[in-house]
């Protein structure tokens, strides 16, 4: 593995390297190659391993780890702290605008806050108050003040 260190000494290094990345480049993925490395420079440690060995242990152990994570993962999915994040729209459910521009044959234009949107909803006069009430992609649905 490295010049001039014993091999345990080298796993139990690109373990270390390993995690640093992922700290580096977060990506739920290199850790389990980290734990599997330094798995394989512990255990180098405790029994005499020959590198052929170690070398399959590390492959065995890193394949091991990644199915065991992706299916643990699968079944407790990381909740956002903001699900609505990247969807700017949908964050304006709810909320009151005021027409901007007529809003004719179902299309017009509303402001909310400082923010002019297109709209699709039902006929409205400019300065009539509308309710968000969904989004598709960067146009509002309105509809009437409830």
């Amino acid at each position: 593995m490295l010049d001039g260190l014993d091999p345990q000494w080298s796993w139990l290094v690109l373990g270390l390297v390993l995690a640093i990345a992922e700290m580096v480049v977060p990506g739920v993925f290199l850790i389990w190659f980290a734990a599997a490395a330094l798995v394989v420079g512990l255990l180098s440690f405790v029994f005499p391993l020959g590198l052929p060995l170690q070398v399959v242990l590390f492959a065995v152990l890193s394949v091991v780890s990644v199915l065991a994570s992706r299916r643990w993962l699968r079944g407790h999915p990381v909740q956002s702290a903001d699900p609505l994040l990247n969807q700017r729209g949908q964050q304006l459910v709810g909320r009151q605008v005021t027409v901007t521009e007529a809003i004719e044959g179902g299309t017009g234009r509303v402001r909310c806050g400082d923010t002019e949107w297109l709209a699709n909803g039902p006929d409205a006069a400019a300065g009539t108050r509308l309710t968000v009430t969904g989004s598709t992609g960067s146009t509002l649905i309105v509809d009437a003040v409830p």
